[in-house]
């Protein structure tokens, strides 16, 4: 039945063309935004694991950048204690070396002073310098004022979240394991500036004089104390390079790891909300010939009640 006032042929053109015009449109826009799920219109469960999964990429992110930090603090120390032990030109090694030349008999131990002074010095030269970013875990404070330096410090190593409730790991690192130097306390208690000893033989590392000694029995038995108290500080100095070693070692594993975490949860991002370009753009072709199609259709049907009028001519 033909009818002027209900075009049915047209009618199912149109709602076909909608249909096709909407698909379009949601095709068009994973195509500009390279996903298929933007907002949380288009998948309401795969929108909010991914923009949790965001905000736990965000969170590792500044992990990374702290355990950069970490490992340049600890390293830095790290160099300095090596530097510290030295080699046989110098540094504690060195100082060891000294002390037994000054056991030969009637060797000017005057001018072994001198050299020995010159590597007390450098060795505090090195524990000072020793800082990054304010820290230094090798010349510390150990007043009680404002001022003093921690007694520990956390190294952030890990970020992890389970349901709603996040997890920070880090490294302990305690700052009196690793200190050759203190100032601020009552006593010093340093690796390199407790003292030893009693009486006029008692002296740390960093003060120990040798330009006044002799041969006899009673300053060889001094001597024989001063290269036990070097050796006993190399063996600290040794175990504290160790552990940091480990620590370094631990941060640089943590940071491949963070950043292999990372990858992978962009990854799990990526295969719930982005588009598959391939099927997307074939798609996009299909849709835009059904859309011209559509509106053939819908001009064919439209065009169709032109013919009620020859009816009447």
């Amino acid at each position: 039945m033909s009818s002027l006032l209900t075009n049915s042929t047209a009618m199912t053109a149109l709602q076909t063309l909608r249909s096709v015009s909407s698909q379009l449109s949601t095709t068009q826009n994973r195509i500009s935004t390279g996903q298929r799920v933007s907002t949380a219109s288009d998948n309401a469960a795969y929108w909010s694991i991914a923009t949790s999964m965001r905000s736990d990429n965000a969170a590792l992110a500044a992990v990374s950048d702290s355990l950069g930090l970490s490992a340049a603090t600890v390293d830095t120390e790290y160099t300095a204690l090596t530097t510290a032990i030295g080699d046989s030109t110098s540094g504690l090694t060195k100082l060891q070396a000294l002390l037994v030349e000054a056991k030969t008999a009637g060797v000017d131990r005057t001018k072994i002073q001198a050299d020995i002074t010159q590597i007390q010095q450098q060795l505090k030269s090195t524990a000072g310098a020793a800082t990054f970013n304010g820290i230094n875990w090798l010349s510390i404070d150990t007043s009680s004022s404002s001022t003093a330096t921690p007694t520990s410090f956390n190294l952030v190593s890990s970020y992890s979240r389970v349901g709603g409730t996040p997890t920070i790991g880090s490294i302990t690192v305690t700052t009196a394991n690793y200190a050759l130097y203190t100032t601020g306390g009552a006593t010093k208690t340093g690796i390199l500036d407790t003292v030893t000893g009693t009486g006029s033989t008692a002296a740390s590392v960093d003060t120990i004089a040798i330009g006044a000694l002799t041969d006899s029995a009673a300053d060889q038995t001094t001597l024989d104390g001063y290269i036990k108290q070097v050796t006993t500080a190399i063996n600290s100095v040794a175990s504290a390079a160790a552990n940091l070693g480990a620590v370094k070692n631990r941060l640089s594993t943590n940071t491949e790891f963070v950043q292999s975490l990372m990858d992978s949860v962009d990854r799990g991002i990526g295969q719930l909300v982005d588009a598959d370009m391939n099927k997307e753009s074939t798609r996009l072709a299909a849709l835009q010939v059904q859309q011209q199609l559509g509106v053939q259709a819908l001009s064919i049907a439209n065009n169709s009640s032109q013919s009620i009028l020859s009816l009447f001519r």
